[in-house]
Parts: C-alpha cells; sequence; structure tokens
C-alpha cells in the first residue's frame, strides 16, 4: 500500500536536487539533533519569518528556494513569486501552493523517516496519518480473514456502557476515561503487554482483556487504579526490558503516559538561596476554596493551577537554609519540570469539616478544550529559546451530580475519535456535544498532550 503526493509535487521530485534540499532542511529545522551544536545554532539562528521577523506561528520553508516565513508571509511569498512546495518546519509537513493543501508522499515520507531515526527525538500530531506497507505475513491474514470494519464519524466502535453492581459509578467512569486514553488503549490494544505471572494474577490482563472487549463487544468486567495497574504492569514486565530500561526512569506503560516531574523551590528570604527537589506525580489535586489573602475563589481552571504554582510564604516554621545554614523563614514554590502526556486534574470539590460534616464546593469551574501548560513550567537560564509545544486537548471528564460524597452520582463525559463526544451514564451511552462537556461541573479532568515528542 502506498501513496503519491498532487501532480505538482511529482513534477518537484524529478530534480533530484530539489529532494536533497527538502532532506537537509528537514533534518536541520524539523528533527535538528539536539546534541550537535552547529546543526542547533543553525536553527535558532535561522528559525524565524524573513519578512515579519517573528518565530511564527506555523512557520514554514520554500522548498524552492531560501525563504523562510510564517502563516501570512509564505503565503504571499508563494503566490509572488509563483513557486508551489513548501514545508512546515514544526512538523514536516509538505504543502502544495498550487492545491491549496498539504499533501501526503510514500517516498518523501521515506525520507522523512531516515532524519526521524538519525535524531533523538522528533514531534507527531497526535491524529496524524501515515500509510501501511503491510508484511508478508500481514497480507496473508488479511487475505484469509476478510471482514472489515468501517470506522466512520457516526461510529460507535469502543463505546460501551458499564453495569453499575451497586455504588460502582465512579469506578465505572474511571474506567471510561482509561478506555478512551488513545496511547493506553493502542497499548493494550496492540497486545503489547507480556506476562509472565500466574495467569488470573495479573490486573494488567484483566484491563488488556477490558480493551479487547470493548472492540469486541464481547462482555467484560474490570477495575483499575493507576498505583495498582503500575505495579501490575511494572511487575509482570519480561526482565530484559526493565533492564534495557534508564534506572531512572520506570518502563511500565503507566509511568510512561501518565507520570511528570514536579519540582518545589524553597528559598530562604535572608540569602535568597534556593533549595529544589523533584518528585514524581500523577495528577494535580486543585483547591477550589477561597485564597486566604484576598478571599477571591478561582473561576477557571486556568485559576487554578496559578494558584498551585505560586509562591506560598512558610510562615508557621522557620527552615534550615543549606546556604547560609540559619533557620529562616522561606517561601515555596511548585512548577512542572517534565510533563506527562495525559495530564489529569482533581478539582477538590468536597470539604471535610468538624464533626465529619462533608461539604460539597459547586463552585462554576470553567475548563478549556485546548489547554497550554506553558506558564506553569519551570525556567531555567538555559532554557532553549525555542520553547516547547505543551499544549493538551481535553478528551475526558468525570461529573458528580449530588449535594455531598456520600450522596450523588457519577457521570463521564469522552470524546470518541476526533471531535465526537459521548456521555457515559453507567451502562447508557448517549452523544453529547463540546458546549455540553465544557458547560458541565467538572470534577476530574484528563487532558492528551496534543502533540507527542517521539525517542
Amino acid at each position: 500500500m502506498s501513496a503519491k503526493g498532487c501532480h505538482h509535487l511529482q513534477g518537484f521530485k524529478k530534480d533530484h536536487k530539489n529532494l536533497e534540499s527538502l532532506k537537509w532542511i528537514h533534518a536541520v529545522f524539523v528533527v535538528a539533533n539536539t546534541h550537535s551544536s552547529a546543526t542547533l545554532k543553525t536553527k535558532i539562528c535561522n528559525s524565524y519569518c524573513r519578512t515579519c521577523k517573528k518565530r511564527g506561528p506555523f512557520l514554514h520553508a520554500c522548498l524552492e528556494c531560501v525563504f523562510l516565513g510564517c502563516h501570512k508571509h509564505i503565503r504571499e511569498h508563494m503566490k509572488n513569486q509563483k513557486h508551489t512546495i513548501s514545508m512546515d518546519l514544526t512538523y514536516g509537513q509538505i504543502h502544495c501552493n498550487s492545491c491549496y493543501d498539504y499533501v501526503y508522499d510514500a517516498e518523501i515520507d521515506e525520507i522523512t523517516m531516515d532524519n526521524k531515526m538519525k535524531c533523538g527525538k522528533f514531534k507527531k500530531r497526535l491524529f496524524e496519518w501515515t500509510s501501511w506497507d503491510a508484511t508478508e505475513e500481514e497480507r496473508d491474514l488479511l487475505t484469509h480473514r476478510t471482514k472489515k470494519i468501517c470506522i466512520t464519524p457516526e461510529s460507535t466502535i469502543g463505546l460501551r456502557g458499564l453495569w453499575n453492581l451497586g455504588n460502582t459509578c465512579f469506578m465505572n467512569c474511571i474506567i471510561q476515561a482509561l478506555m478512551h486514553t488513545p496511547l493506553l488503549r493502542d497499548y493494550f490494544l496492540t497486545k503489547k503487554h507480556k506476562c509472565n505471572e500466574i495467569p488470573g494474577t495479573c490486573l494488567a490482563c484483566t484491563v488488556s482483556k477490558l480493551f479487547q472487549g470493548t472492540i469486541s463487544a464481547s462482555t467484560a468486567t474490570a477495575t483499575a487504579a493507576l498505583d495498582v495497574l503500575h505495579r501490575h504492569c511494572y511487575d509482570t514486565m519480561p526482565k530484559n526490558a526493565i533492564a534495557a530500561e534508564k534506572k531512572d526512569k520506570c518502563p511500565c506503560i503507566i509511568d510512561q503516559i501518565f507520570t511528570g516531574c514536579l519540582q518545589s523551590d524553597v528559598v530562604c528570604q535572608k540569602c535568597k538561596g534556593v533549595s529544589t527537589t523533584f518528585d514524581p506525580i500523577l495528577d494535580f489535586s486543585l483547591d477550589l476554596g477561597p485564597v486566604p489573602l484576598d478571599g477571591r475563589q478561582p473561576c477557571s481552571l486556568h485559576d487554578c493551577l496559578e494558584r498551585f504554582t505560586r509562591a506560598e510564604d512558610l510562615e508557621d516554621e522557620k527552615i534550615l537554609c543549606s546556604n547560609c545554614g540559619s533557620h529562616q523563614v522561606s517561601t515555596k514554590q511548585f512548577t512542572m519540570k517534565t510533563l506527562p502526556i495525559v495530564v489529569s486534574f482533581h478539582l477538590k470539590r468536597f470539604q471535610h469539616l468538624k464533626n465529619e460534616i462533608e461539604k460539597k464546593i459547586s463552585t462554576l469551574i470553567t475548563f478549556p478544550e485546548m489547554l497550554d501548560m506553558t506558564p506553569f513550567m519551570s525556567r531555567t537560564k538555559h532554557e532553549c529559546p525555542i520553547p516547547s509545544d505543551n499544549r493538551y486537548s481535553l478528551f475526558a471528564v468525570i461529573n458528580h451530580i449530588g449535594n455531598s460524597m456520600s450522596a450523588g452520582h457519577y457521570i463521564a463525559f469522552v470524546r470518541q475519535q476526533h471531535n465526537s463526544w459521548y456521555k457515559c451514564d453507567d451502562h447508557v451511552i448517549t452523544r453529547a456535544n463540546l458546549k455540553e462537556v465544557l458547560d458541565s461541573e467538572g470534577y476530574l479532568l484528563f487532558y492528551h498532550k496534543h502533540v507527542l515528542r517521539y525517542e
């Protein structure tokens, strides 16, 4: 199976020099090797629009001359100079100005893939399409198994209701959120989990069967918590796979997808010395109560994150400063050192008051479909002038209906395919729309990284 671009691109490829130029531009600007100082310097010094001098948005390179331009000025250049083919310098996609569209070509894909394999990391869109060249074994399987499943925008493949077995609505919602986590779903559907434990004792195997069951429409039940699933995934991995990984990085799929690194900076108010520690983080628990100083309550997810990462005075205790050697008043601030592929937010809507009285905070907290985590990242003096893409796309929301944790019901909204949303109320699945999702109260929010960086 192969794919060819438009006839304009086919004419462009006939000149071998054009392909060499394309390969060089892709190698330097799209997948620049961060270990090569010369290549990185070339990229940093030249990654700007030649007209407005800005570094974007959507910087492109004309492949018929040496012009680089932002989204607006590359179009003007191609029209004025009567040039046709350009390349997006973020993902390496080819744009044909005569067709007014991006085009895919298998031959160019081989050239760019060769560059990607030689570099340390590269970016890829979450829902990017590439061709598939089947192996002889796969062709043989396709020949004898001719049943096809057509996935259309109206398709409900992968949508399965879950029966409430008695106060299991919250567990059902968590399962639905995990089932619609793209990379986790792909991992289990491709049967990447290889168990070396006694059959029937591995939670990861049970979850794998659950994923398979949602596609094949067979009956399946399971329970899953990330910490338990993490232990089972790690404990049942082949030992050679564990040994091959870096010692400071857990190789299990749960850590690879859900674990980020939280940076904590404690600053001595006397000498300004900074003590920094790093801790793994699986989710963010965000306070919704009023801020002690001004009494203002957060009204958006962005407000909650600003509050979470705001410097806080540690007035109740004096901390021994390792820099000046004395106990001093300090400030503490959290930021994100590294972000996980999936970031989850827990809005702390339940307060436990005196006499075991429980109160629910029903304050409206707005949350976006697309979230940029850049303002909450740790920054260093040696930070690269070309920022990373820290955008996240919403794919699941869990809501609590009721006035207290002990009395109420949980439902989930999940994104199916690109922009199709569904409401999961135990065994009842109904279509929803984005407005309905964003207008909901919000208790647990799940976001998936919009651009993936592969190693």
